[in-house]
């Protein structure tokens, strides 16, 4: 029980990146208890997208089989003119994407990947889930972090090695050590609203949608006031529509009440094509879009922040829950790696990761910039989107998609 105890990992939150850290830890032989604020495990959100760098992992923790009944693999993602339906850029994937990365690129709905590492932890020893229990205390008495959590008026606790806060942009692990440690990142509104709705394939909207862009493909139409992305799900049953504009900020959540004005007004100058698919679409569900600013990650007593706990990005680049992903096995493998060196494992982990996190968030920023580019900007856009081929444009993409976990040289 004790050496139990003495390895045990302790998560906070059962999203994808604590379910993938769960899966991770286990692995390689640490007992997890995995506590999860909400009673039932609900996705939220709708479509994801899910690049090589993620589905290698997924396919390595043996998740990615029980996925693909439920995926599709994209046969490119092209971006359009809002306003033209001028294609504008194409990059490849389905067979090409697993030929030149050695994993397949998908999109699927959210609920669909929780659904399959969930049901891999349910078949995986070792890994205690506690759903309705929420962090409200942590305390560090080395070499034990020792945790307490709120379910239905009950109190449990647990000590282990390591705590991992893997539960998202409003994380209370990140709360509870800001109290005490302000180096520690918090979250901020980015000023970015983002639009959902999923439609299908046979409804109005949906044929709206197969008039404008290929059914087969991830669809980017820019715009100065908006930029959407859209792209099949549910075996193409469905096709998932996210927009994003500026806005107000609006109630902390997965979903909040904003005016779809904002929207209507953005869309603006667009093909009558589009205006219709976003007319049918409604009602539409708005997200606010929360990062959080960079700072520490781990505490050298035995804490790591993963995922939008650590460093919620903006979604322009698609890579929020691939970097999560990544984290999440990262973690793992360089607490195994150095077990009998907690705080350097950590340290050693954060080095690792930031310079690549900080790298696909600038890859973000950039894609938003250039999707909302305006005039003399958007015709210089324009121009070096087409000078490139698509061949250039997926090598442009190979230091993100192409990446793998590096084995740590011990000194």
């Amino acid at each position: 029980m004790q050496d139990t105890q003495a390895r045990q990992v302790i998560i906070a939150g059962a999203g994808i990146a604590g379910l993938t850290a769960a899966l991770a830890f286990a692995e390689r032989g640490y007992p997890v208890k995995l506590f999860e604020q909400a009673s039932r495990l609900e996705a939220a959100g709708a479509g994801i997208q899910l690049s090589p760098n993620a589905t290698r992992i997924l396919r390595k923790l043996g998740v990615l089989d029980r996925l693909l009944p439920a995926a599709l693999r994209p046969e490119a993602v092209v971006l359009k003119d809002a306003a033209t339906l001028r294609e504008l850029a194409r990059v490849p994937l389905g067979q090409a994407a697993e030929a030149r990365w050695q994993a397949p690129y998908l999109v699927a709905h959210r609920a669909d990947l929780q659904a399959a590492l969930l049901a891999q932890v349910a078949e995986r020893t070792g890994i205690e889930l506690v759903t309705g229990a929420r962090v409200s205390s942590i305390a560090v008495n080395a070499p034990d972090v020792a945790v307490t959590a709120e379910a239905d008026g009950n109190t449990i606790e647990a000590r282990g090695r390591l705590l991992v806060g893997a539960d998202g942009v409003w994380s209370s692990v990140r709360a509870l050590l800001t109290s005490k440690e302000p180096a520690f990142g918090k979250s901020r509104f980015s000023g970015e609203l983002a639009w959902r709705a999923t439609v299908a394939a046979e409804s109005a909207a949906g044929e709206a949608f197969a008039a404008i862009a290929a059914a087969d493909c991830v669809t980017t139409f820019l715009h100065p006031g908006f930029h959407m992305v859209a792209y099949p799900v549910s075996n193409g049953r469905a096709f998932n529509l996210a927009a994003f504009t500026k806005g107000e900020r609006i109630d902390e959540g997965w979903s909040g009440h904003a005016d779809p004005a904002v929207l209507d007004g953005a869309t603006r100058g667009t093909t009558p094509g589009l205006a219709k698919l976003v007319a049918l679409a409604g009602p539409w569900t708005a997200f606010p879009i929360h990062t959080v600013e960079q700072a520490r990650w781990t505490s050298p007593q035995g804490i790591a922040l993963i995922g939008d706990a650590a460093h919620a990005m903006t979604p322009f680049a698609a890579q929020g829950a691939a970097m999560a992903i990544e984290d999440a096995v990262t973690l793992a493998d360089v607490t195994a790696d150095f077990p009998a060196d907690p705080a350097r494992s950590l340290q050693i982990w954060e080095n690792l990761r930031r310079p690549r996190v900080a790298k696909a968030a600038r890859r973000g920023a950039v894609n938003r910039l250039a999707w909302h580019a305006a005039g003399p900007v958007a015709v210089a856009r324009n121009l070096f989107l087409a000078m490139r081929s698509p061949e250039k444009l997926a090598a442009d993409l190979d230091w993100l998609y192409g990446w793998e976990p590096q084995k740590i040289i011990r000194r």
